[in-house]
């Protein structure tokens, strides 16, 4: 793939003022002078690029002043398609705003357009584009895994990268989906959950085997051929072939009750029932689809709910829905398609994808779709048949989700109203922040931030600050000090124009008037004087429901214990309280874990591991010559004088 980023002085012809659709009341005519000469110059910036553009495929990036991609496009023919955007006449509104905003354009041509269809969703997600439509919420799905390079594998859930050997099954679409269909599993083929570090230590069974879901490999209780035939059995129903298990362990229970072994047809007997529980929740099965994703998208009042459907060995694991991001004039295929493409950019598409609408590209993005899976996948858009009938219960599913999140936004937009009245604002906030700090008798001191809005929580702006100044830890005060501090020069120096959508319009501190003093003296040191400033404190006895809240220049108050906007506010600093709290009993678990190998460079997890399981404690290891550091598998003559030289400077 090659790669060419180009630049030059704009020159060319200036479009006329009716190229931006503008209306003419006397108020905005200085306003669209303003965005006309914007849109020229925009245009003659666009121009100067085609002189160098090739005839060839690649991806395309629109940049404002301060670099930021303001949209990224794919192209079969970069010359083509980017000369579209020097007539905005005939470009709907958002993107005249866009070319507007440009300044500088940045190429990559590649070999083929599905390569820059590709590359164009890589870059979507990695730099979020404000023009482009965007899939905010992608957190990888959890999968059960049954691990591999060991005599007796262990059944787990697994999120993340594929790095462990083993068998994956999913993806299941959430941790909740999976870990019923674990316990069930658990139930039916007794295989061992256990990491293998508790494996090796057992000398006696544990209470899954007790309660019937393991046969406890760890201390013999089963044979390595009889556990290899669970797992055999496990991976054989996770392929979708549960019929044929079934089958066989009722097969197996009458010959054992024929032969007076009723026991064993007990055990038998309660596997059937727990494979029966399983298929029970299957709610929806299709027959004929194995392995499929069913993609349905519902648009009304400009916004548009996505419900993806999860079908693998013939059945349901389960359904999640999106709220892709987009501008409200953007049809529904088009954001259907721009989903498509983002959602399947960092995991690999089944053999099948149903899709509720025809796609403009859909040749196209089922190529992409099956150059990224390794595999042929078939894209599809089903006019009758069970197909059909299973994307219409996924628009059903994608209709009611969406009602449901315009009625939860009507109440937010009613909660933040209420917000506005409460603390004086002159319009309902956009983006509130609340502080909270975290601390065990000063030890691991955390600050935390976070952010709610229109939509809710918004967890990806999230932060965390670890107290750095010297006696800050275990003063409340100091560490609001300190996190408020970092927080507000970081976003002085970032956005001082504060045209971007990281401004808070309140910010809430967890605490009293004391907190709130301290933090209306870093506003005022840092010069900010137009943020509405509030603190929330609970009432006499910690009363939740009694809170008082205190504001600059104003007396304390407290609100209705029945009031909704109350009960929001309480939400806002629960949350910040949960998140303080998690992460500083993260931070606190990561210290008490660390181990004094791990300041020795060069000693990565496996060399631990083996120190470790060689002298059995990091003391030992210490306190070990070089002969016998040496003797360690994986540890040459060179990395125990680096262990050895570590731990005796001295020497």
């Amino acid at each position: 793939m090659d790669d060419s980023v180009t630049s030059s002085e704009p020159t060319g012809d200036v479009a006329t003022a009716g190229d931006l659709h503008t209306e003419s009341a006397e108020p905005q005519k200085r306003r669209t002078r303003r965005t006309v000469a914007d849109l020229n110059r925009g245009v003659e910036v666009i121009k100067a690029y085609l002189r160098t553009l090739p005839d060839r495929p690649g991806v395309y990036r629109m940049l404002n002043d301060d670099g930021d991609a303001l949209y990224v496009g794919k192209a079969r023919s970069l010359k083509r398609r980017v000369t579209n955007y020097t007539m905005p006449v005939k470009l709907p509104i958002r993107l005249q705003r866009m070319i507007a905003e440009t300044t500088q354009m940045e190429f990559v041509t590649t070999h083929t357009e599905v390569e820059a269809l590709l590359l164009e969703s890589n870059l979507i997600k990695k730099l979020m584009p404000r023009y482009n439509v965007l899939l905010r919420d992608d957190k990888t799905f959890p999968h059960i895994l049954i691990k591999g390079g060991h005599d007796f594998p262990q059944l787990t859930k697994h999120r993340g990268t594929r790095s462990d050997p083993g068998h994956y099954y999913g993806p299941f679409a959430s941790a909740g989906a999976v870990n019923r269909v674990l316990t069930a599993l658990q139930r039916a083929f007794q295989l061992r959950s256990c990491a293998d570090t508790v494996f090796s230590s057992r000398t006696r069974p544990c209470l899954q085997y007790q309660i019937k879901r393991c046969t406890a490999p760890c201390v013999e209780r089963v044979s390595a051929m009889e556990y290899a035939e669970q797992v055999a059995e496990a991976r054989t129903f996770l392929e979708g072939r549960s019929r044929d298990i079934q089958a066989e362990l009722a097969q197996a229970m009458q010959q054992a009750s024929e032969a007076l072994e009723f026991e064993r047809a007990a055990k038998l007997r309660d596997r059937i029932r727990a494979l029966t529980a399983i298929q029970a929740h299957q709610d929806i099965n299709v027959e004929g689809i194995e392995d499929a994703d069913v993609i349905a998208a519902h648009q009304d009042g400009g916004s548009t709910c996505i419900q993806v459907f999860f079908f693998r060995g013939g059945r349901n694991y389960g359904n999640r829905a999106y709220f892709p991001s987009h501008d409200k004039a953007q049809d529904v295929e088009e954001v259907l398609a721009a989903f498509i493409a983002q959602f399947y950019d960092n995991k690999a598409a089944p053999s099948l994808v149903l899709v509720s609408h025809e796609l403009a590209e859909h040749e196209l993005l089922q190529e992409a779709l099956s150059v990224r899976a390794g595999h042929k996948v078939e894209l599809h858009a089903p006019k009758r048949g069970d197909k059909k009938r299973l994307l219409d219960h996924a628009l059903t599913n994608a209709r009611e989700a969406h009602g449901r999140r315009l009625a939860e936004s009507g109440s937010q937009a009613k909660l933040l109203a209420g917000v506005a009245e409460v603390f004086g604002l002159s319009e309902p906030p956009k983006r509130i922040e609340i502080y909270d700090n975290s601390h065990i008798q000063s030890a691991h001191a955390i600050g935390a931030m976070v952010v709610a809005g229109p939509d809710g929580f918004i967890k990806n702006a999230y932060r965390k600050f670890n107290i750095k100044t010297a006696g800050a830890a275990g003063d409340d005060y100091a560490m609001m000090r300190e996190v408020l501090t970092r927080r507000f020069e970081r976003a002085l120096k970032e956005d001082p124009e504060r045209t971007g959508e990281n401004w808070p319009d309140l910010v809430l501190i967890d605490g009293g008037e004391a907190q709130l003093a301290v933090v209306a003296e870093v506003f005022a040191e840092l010069g900010i004087d137009d943020v509405c400033l509030a603190a929330i404190a609970k009432g006499p006895d910690r009363d939740a429901g009694r809170e008082r809240f205190f504001m600059p220049g104003r007396p304390p108050f407290g609100l209705d214990h029945k009031s909704p906007v109350l009960y929001y506010l309480q939400r806002l600093r629960d949350e910040a309280h949960r998140f303080a709290i998690g992460t500083h009993r993260s931070r606190r678990e990561k210290a008490i874990s660390a181990s004094p190998l791990d300041e020795v460079q060069g000693i990565g997890p496996r060399r631990k591991k083996a120190l470790l399981l060689h002298f059995g404690s990091a003391r030992a290891v210490s306190r070990a010559g070089l002969n016998d550091l040496e003797a360690v598998e994986g540890i040459s003559r060179a990395v125990a004088k680096i262990i050895y030289d570590h731990f005796h400077p001295e020497g």
